[in-house]
């Protein structure tokens, strides 16, 4: 059932990107463009899912416990800090360059596009680079505090 019901998440946001229009790079591009072709749908769409996230998370956790888990799993409150402000500064510029965010790049696969493709591809790339970043950093903490 779990899986199931993951599944028609991911179909509900999927859809949702798709047709809000979030999915099509240059409607993404024209919001950024305040000089020339200003499109503010992606305000409306950003604004309609923060208050439906706002809603959302004041529902649910009233809640003891979600319908299908023990407990809630939430990430541990951190402070800002450099990687953080560096991680959404590549995150922007990406955006911004190419129109997707990681979310809508997905469910733009389905259109076949090879610039849906590229992004995606460098998107995982990315994640591999990071991750093996990660690794390396620690152990040169180390080598540095000996």
């Amino acid at each position: 059932m779990r899986l199931v019901l993951l599944y028609l998440t991911g179909l509900v946001f999927g859809v949702g990107i798709s047709i809000s229009g979030m999915a099509n790079p240059a409607k993404v591009l024209n919001f950024f463009d305040l000089a020339g072709a200003w499109d503010a749908s992606l305000l409306l769409v950003m604004g309609g899912a923060l208050v439906t996230t706002f809603i959302g998370y004041r529902l649910v956790f009233r809640r003891q416990a979600p319908l299908l888990a023990g407990g809630f799993d939430l990430p541990p409150r951190r402070p800002i800090d450099a990687r953080l402000i560096g991680g959404s500064v590549v995150f922007g510029i990406g955006w911004g360059i190419a129109g997707f965010c990681p979310g809508a790049s997905l469910p733009a696969l389905g259109t076949g596009q090879w610039e849906v493709y590229a992004f995606t591809g460098a998107l995982i790339a990315g994640i591999f680079i990071a991750r093996a970043l990660q690794s390396i950093r620690p152990s040169a903490r180390r080598r540095a505090a000996a």
